[in-house]
């Protein structure tokens, strides 16, 4: 073991699945450093999560080697730790079980679990929850406790899978300082993740694709090598942005093309030096490639053909839709359960073809709320109208008019895709021959027909994602709520749904999102910010930057105004 934490020492690694003729993994060698963060990232399907247990042990390999430091995996098995997608928590269990059952699982002495207990719970902020049980926590919370419980044994190697999915960016923050002092303390931690954000954070990476190494190095050092130009573009009218990333989206010069607040951001498929033209642009300027944009080059970017499937998605209804400005209203929506007001006193609007984001962090009652619009919760009170129905007094009309797809894709995983579609289409009143036309459209256009009879259980994500969608609009609703419908996907899947989305608010469909992927609260036209069940602004992406616009902070990005007026208005509570 080197003086700064153990080193892992990757050889011609290889992992094939037996029943399957495509390796997962194919002669993976890399060095991962003693004491740093290294980031394993790549799309669906790259081998990420396979690494990681071959990394824990928990795999064996097809061929090649894993030392640790020299030293096979099995006999230094005791000195690493593994946190899985969940957590490994027992829900049923509080804060401080969860705990007591770990450090017996490691063999932890009893004269020695007060000890480590209080400095865990004083490290992860636990202790006033300790008697709370897993399940009740919020999903920051969970996050924690699951670092809390692989700490107990105090390895020397942390494995994180994707430790981050589905949780707010405050949360996320705090995790990050918390892994950042356990590197200090010379601990090598491996983090898998989907958010390359998360991945500039980190030392080094490990940049996978189908099963191969695609890069290993400086997460910085990628954009410069891959030679990146990306501009900002501030268009003459707002209206027209989401269909200018559409058609720029489409064109050969260019790679990639997504909204960022008032903006477009551009990624030129080849190294320019003079800024391109566009005759709908007001203003055109280069800005620092990120990680991500480099990640997008490197795979090529998305498909012309998938593109032009995924924006052919446009829903057309013409009159069919409602012709008012307003689509949905909520007001004074509240909701109690028992003597806890999980709600206060909500109001806003959404107008025909916006796209309109709840943000917040875990417990700020978000879900709540929208599960109210949705008509899955009864309001305590206030009200809210979906293109003119109200939604209380009248539920199965206003539902007629909404298309929900739930973070878990709500899919039946034993239920071939076909199966899925005709259990959907019933629900939403379709039958008979209709039915049978929109199930053949919807499998063309969604480029599902060759997966007609597999079983929804048997897909990759991101292919659940899109069948959860095409379920959710066969019946072409007016308003579409989506709860946070990107966790845990790549970039690339995430531009390919976006560019369905944006081609159905081009056809006037309103869209609700919950969300707390930063970049994707972007694409929002306007975003409702909620904290402690209340909304503290309600405002465009570019103006929530704005109102915290100070000496000390020039430019502020959407994750740092969100994380100042979150500590703002806690401060604000704390001082009443």
């Amino acid at each position: 073991m080197s003086s700064s934490g153990i080193e892992i020492s990757i050889e011609s690694l290889s992992k094939k699945f037996k029943g399957s003729g495509i390796e997962a993994l194919s002669s993976i060698s890399a060095e991962i450093k003693g004491g740093c963060v290294t980031g394993i990232v790549g799309p669906d399907g790259a081998g990420k999560t396979t690494l990681l247990r071959l990394l824990a042990g928990l795999l064996k390999p097809s061929s090649g080697s894993i030392k640790m430091s020299g030293r096979e995996i099995s006999t230094i098995r005791e000195m690493l730790s593994y946190m899985p997608q969940k957590f490994g928590l027992y829900e049923d269990l509080t804060v401080n079980e969860n705990l007591t059952l770990y450090s017996d699982l490691h063999g932890i002495k009893e004269k020695e679990k007060n000890g480590s207990f209080a400095k865990l719970l004083s490290f992860t902020g636990l202790k006033p929850f300790k008697e709370r049980f897993a399940g009740n926590l919020s999903g920051g919370m969970k996050q924690k406790l699951g670092l809390a419980c692989c700490l107990i044994s105090n390895p020397l190697i942390l494995l994180l899978d994707e430790p981050s999915v589905g949780i707010d960016p405050l949360s996320r923050r705090e995790f990050w300082q918390m892994i950042n002092e356990i590197a200090k303390d010379g601990v090598t931690i491996v983090w898998s993740t989907s958010y390359l954000d998360e991945a500039e954070k980190c030392s080094e990476v490990l940049l996978l694709n189908e099963g191969r190494l695609l890069y290993k190095g400086i997460p910085s050092e990628l954009s410069k090598n891959e030679s990146i130009s990306v501009y900002l573009i501030e268009l003459r009218d707002q209206k027209i942005k989401r269909h200018f990333a559409l058609e720029t989206q489409k064109r050969d010069d260019i790679l990639d093309s997504t909204i960022q607040g008032s903006r477009v951001r551009i990624v030129m498929r080849d190294y320019v030096s003079v800024s391109p033209k566009f005759e709908e642009a007001v203003s055109v300027k280069r800005t620092v490639p990120r990680f991500e944009d480099a990640f997008i080059k490197m795979m090529g970017g998305i498909s012309k053909e998938r593109l032009n499937s995924a924006t052919a998605g446009n829903i057309d209804k013409g009159d069919e839709l409602p012709s008012e400005k307003v689509v949905v209203e909520v007001k004074g929506l509240t909701k109690k359960f028992g003597n806890f007001t999980a709600v206060k006193n909500v109001s806003f609007k959404v107008g025909r073809g916006e796209v309109f984001g709840l943000l917040g962090p875990n417990g700020a009652g978000k879900s709540t709320t929208f599960k109210m619009m949705c008509g899955l919760l009864r309001a305590t009170s206030g009200w809210a109208r979906i293109a003119g129905v109200d939604l209380i007094n009248s539920t199965v009309q206003a539902r007629e008019k909404i298309g929900y797809m739930a973070q878990k894709f709500s899919l039946y995983g034993d239920l071939k895709v076909i199966e899925n579609l005709n259990f959907f289409g019933g629900i939403y009143g379709l039958k008979g021959e209709e039915l049978k036309n929109i199930i053949f459209d919807t499998l063309e256009r969604f480029q599902l027909s060759s997966l007609k009879d597999e079983k929804s259980n048997n897909l990759p994500l991101g292919f659940k994602q899109r069948l959860s969608l095409a379920c959710a609009i066969m019946h072409k609703p007016t308003v579409l709520f989506l709860d946070e419908p990107t966790s845990g996907v790549d970039p690339i899947t995430r531009r390919e749904f976006w560019g369905r989305i944006n081609a159905m608010v081009e056809g006037g469909i309103s869209i609700i999102v919950t969300t707390h992927f930063i970049d994707e609260a972007e694409y929002c036209d306007r975003i409702a910010l909620m904290y402690s069940g209340k909304v503290i602004m309600c405002e465009t992406p570019d103006k929530i930057k704005q109102s915290i616009v100070s000496d000390e902070m020039k430019d502020p990005t959407l994750e740092t105004a969100f994380i100042e007026l979150i500590k703002l208005n806690s401060k604000e509570e704390i001082d009443e």
